[in-house]
């Protein structure tokens, strides 16, 4: 039995330890390869630590000059912070608008009796099996007429209709979870269903909204083929666009794009943190409701 019990023990281990390898070994790669000299990046074998820890690419990305074999590399500050505000103003407005519509939309689905609801939420829903690409060209021609190439707009709205069946499931389901006596007793005392949704659902719908914000934030931040095609220009070019842009004819800078990768991934780590702490008080608060 003992032996039984410590090759289990052993076993949990080793698959926890494989797990977190593959995990965090690509990150880490990234952090040390961003760390590392240009001429030790090319050295045979490999370097697992850099021989020599420098921020040389952190400093181009960040606004420095630097020079690789006699030529002077200018630093790609104004490229890489357009490219981090679009980042950020897309995946916001995104977030903002799915939970929003999410929020609102589910709660018609289950409240409100109207012919077609089962039939209209699982045609919504349905658009989830549809591949992106499918429905490229199409979505391409109708912003071409609306004038939304390259916009901010027109990128918001793509997010919000491929990610707002998710949301609208996930919230659809917590809705269903919470108890309509609630509903009941603030109809009973005069609130108005405006008035219930806002003040007394919503609050306890909070870990179910910040879920679909946390997912859909992410989602929205890490979209490469959707940005790839409809901006094209640096107005809107997102950083997961903008960063393999710097592999170029002559040279591959894989200090600079693991930097770059390296500070991209520091504001959905933000957000899930920031988020995550919402999330587990709006998960005791509901709880005491």
């Amino acid at each position: 039995m003992r032996a039984a019990a410590l090759t289990r023990r052993f076993g949990l281990w080793l698959a926890t330890g494989a797990l977190l390898l593959w995990s965090l070994g690509p990150i880490y790669w990234a952090v040390a390869t961003s760390l590392t000299a240009p001429t030790d990046l090319v050295a045979q074998p490999p370097h697992f630590l850099p021989p020599r820890v420098t921020f040389e690419h952190y400093g181009k990305l960040l606004g420095a000059t630097s020079s690789y074999l006699g030529t002077d590399i200018q630093s790609v500050w104004p490229q890489f912070s357009r490219a981090l505000v679009n980042s950020l103003v897309v995946s916001t407005l995104a977030t903002v608008a799915t939970v929003a519509l999410a929020a609102f939309g589910s709660y018609a689905f289950v409240r409100l009796r109207f012919p077609g609801r089962n039939l209209l939420f699982v045609l919504i829903v349905g658009t989830l099996a549809v591949p992106a690409y499918t429905v490229m060209i199409p979505l391409y021609r109708l912003l071409v007429c609306l004038h939304l190439i390259d916009t901010y707009l027109g990128i918001t709205l793509i997010y919000v209709s491929a990610f707002l069946p998710l949301a609208l499931w996930l919230m659809r389901s917590v809705y269903q979870s919470l108890p309509l006596s609630l509903e009941e007793a603030a109809r009973l005392d005069g609130a108005g269903r405006t008035y219930t949704l806002l003040f007394i659902v919503l609050p306890i719908a909070a870990p179910g909204l910040i879920a679909s914000a946390i997912l859909t934030f992410l989602s929205a931040w890490g979209q490469f083929m959707i940005p790839l095609v409809f901006s094209p220009t640096l107005a809107t070019k997102p950083l997961t666009v903008l960063i393999p842009e710097f592999v170029t004819k002559n040279y591959v800078d894989y200090g600079l794009m693991n930097a770059a990768g390296v500070l991209a991934i520091l504001p959905p780590i933000a957000v899930v943190l920031f988020l995550n702490r919402y999330l587990v008080q709006g998960l005791m608060a509901g709880s005491g409701k």
